[in-house]
């Protein structure tokens, strides 16, 4: 068994779960109230059609994370189904990447259905010109969700899923706000100011992933930021997966 298997075995459980079916509903339920909200928003009814439709995809596939991804681990320690899987010649490490490549791909999947959605809306609109912009967006949106998805398998392998859940959501809240902790930082005595310095450096820097201000414009990002978001994405995924591997090697499961 390798971690490829792991990966079609989750992404398949994960794409079966109401979670993700209802996750779907409320996405393109915000995108209809969009258009019912477009009087109220004084002729900047594009605006919010496409920041809201972004925003959305995004905190619809914070909550997937959350309630699938906090207990992926955990879950299948407390019903000792881990033991018939580690008990195979799969490494733990293959085993623990498998698990975040299936969840990463079932929320991909999720991001490009609404994004796609969102995309179709505003053509319709009569504003085509902002879909590429909307790509883009929603490419970086679904880099930021598999960074969160290796925040949560990390700590899946280390804690119970309701931890798991409070531990990634602050990491969450704090990646977007790494840019202002850093600015913070320069007004503060040398020492503190590392601190937070440091701080900022260490939590995952989703600020990166953010353009929904220039979709909203109509304004696509740069080649250089596409592949420095990506670059950025796949190392910190690395690292994470990294650190939570070397605490699954360290349990006992005898």
């Amino acid at each position: 068994m390798s971690a490829l298997v792991v990966a079609h075995n989750t992404y398949r459980e994960a794409i079966r779960d109401r979670v993700l079916l209802g996750i779907l509903v409320a996405g393109f339920a915000v995108l209809a109230l969009t258009q019912i909200l477009k009087p109220l928003a004084l002729g900047e009814g594009l605006r919010l059609t496409v920041d809201l439709g972004l925003s959305t995809i995004t905190f619809l596939g914070l909550m997937v994370v959350l309630l699938v991804g906090a207990g992926l681990v955990s879950k299948e320690i407390e019903r000792r189904t881990i033991y018939n899987l580690l008990a195979r010649p799969l490494p733990r490490a293959a085993y623990l990447a498998g698990k975040w490549a299936g969840l990463s791909a079932a929320l991909w999947c999720v991001a490009l259905a609404l994004g796609t959605g969102l995309a179709t809306l505003v053509a319709l609109m009569g504003h085509a010109g902002y879909v590429g912009a909307i790509i883009e967006a929603v490419y970086l949106e679904g880099l930021e969700l598999t960074v969160v998805t290796a925040i949560a398998v990390l700590f899946s392998s280390l804690s119970t899923p309701v931890l798991s859940a409070l531990y990634t959501a602050g990491l969450f809240v704090g990646g977007q706000w790494c840019d202002d902790l850093r600015r913070l930082a320069t007004h503060f005595p040398d020492a503190f100011g590392r601190v937070l310095t440091v701080t900022a450096d260490v939590l995952p820097d989703l600020s990166l992933f953010n353009m929904r201000t220039l979709a909203s414009n109509g304004t696509p990002t740069t080649l250089g930021h596409l592949l420095i978001a990506s670059a950025y994405a796949l190392l910190y995924c690395g690292c994470a997966l990294a650190l939570g591997a070397a605490a699954l090697e360290s349990r006992d499961f005898k």
